[in-house]
């Protein structure tokens, strides 16, 4: 072949590969979403399965009669009273305890970020300093500070510890975010006669958004499925739907009309959350990346 010719194929043997590499790319990321979903699959179909069908095999038999998925487990958890009873002290925990990190973290980084006040490295260095400190270290002060004030198995003290370990990591993430807001935007606002709380309610919070929706959506995640800070802290007359599953285990080990589709509504509450806010999680997550 003439060097004129290897010259003009070359471009289209190019095309091809990349073709084709994005092709692979595609299939193996298909494959991998799959993978990944697999488990969350076989959940499903276990809690459509009777126990007795359980007890028989695993959920991939269910291929091989379809016709035997009810929804009676779905019954059985209605009428359990543990169960729809942890599901509402859930959303008692997580909803405040997000809304919480997300006002008084988007006030302090806002304050963080374009206030001017003493000391203002210093505090916000301590802050990023609390993100290395374990949960566990706090268990037992906490509990004893807990008990000394009449907080311990409470909703009000999950709450508050939840809220107490989430902003550290909220503060920081939305000062960074807001410290990338144009100055001159604020001032301009500034000049036009907007005071502080009118500037970051009618600039800062709008522009803010996508950073904290992905802020709330991760604070959901983690408080909605903790079961170390529940198991220790809250009411054992009504616990979350982590301690309630687990306690469903090592009181009724055969138990699994009622676990399985437990399991299932547990996780699919966060995953609904998510999917809802994934635009803004996404944007959140981006957001100054091209900067």
């Amino acid at each position: 072949m003439s060097r004129s010719a290897e010259i003009r194929t070359r471009p289209a043997v190019a095309r091809i590969a990349a073709r084709a590499a994005g092709g692979a790319v595609r299939v193996f990321l298909v494959l991998t979403g799959l993978f990944w979903l697999l488990p969350t699959v076989g959940l499903l179909l276990s809690s459509l399965r009777s126990p007795s069908d359980i007890a028989a095999g695993g959920w991939w038999q269910v291929f091989t009669a379809p016709a035997r998925l009810t929804t009676e487990n779905y019954t059985h958890l209605l009428a359990n009273d543990t169960i729809t009873g942890s599901l509402a002290s859930t959303v008692m925990i997580t909803v405040p305890s997000t809304l919480l990190v997300l006002v008084i973290g988007s006030f302090a980084g806002y304050a963080f970020a374009w206030l001017e006040f003493p000391g203002r490295d210093w505090w916000f260095l301590g802050v990023v300093a609390l993100l290395v400190v374990p949960v566990q270290v706090a268990l037992v002060p906490v509990s004893k500070l807990f008990g000394a004030v009449g907080l311990f198995e409470t909703t009000l003290g999950v709450v508050l510890f939840h809220t107490a370990f989430g902003l550290p990591f909220a503060i920081f993430l939305l000062r960074n975010f807001f410290a990338e807001i144009p100055r001159e935007l604020l001032e301009a606002a500034r000049l036009d006669g907007a005071g502080e709380v009118r500037l970051f309610t009618r600039v800062v919070l709008p522009l803010g958004g996508p950073a904290i929706a992905s802020l709330g959506i991760f604070q959901f995640l983690w408080v909605w499925n903790d079961m170390l800070i529940a198991l220790i802290f809250a009411d054992s007359q009504s616990p979350p739907i982590t301690v309630a599953l687990q306690q469903q285990v090592r009181q009724f080990g055969n138990n699994v009309d009622v676990l399985a589709p437990g399991a299932f509504v547990s996780m699919v509450i966060p995953l609904v959350v998510f999917f809802a806010f994934q635009r803004q999680f996404a944007s959140g997550v981006m957001a100054g990346a091209v900067k």
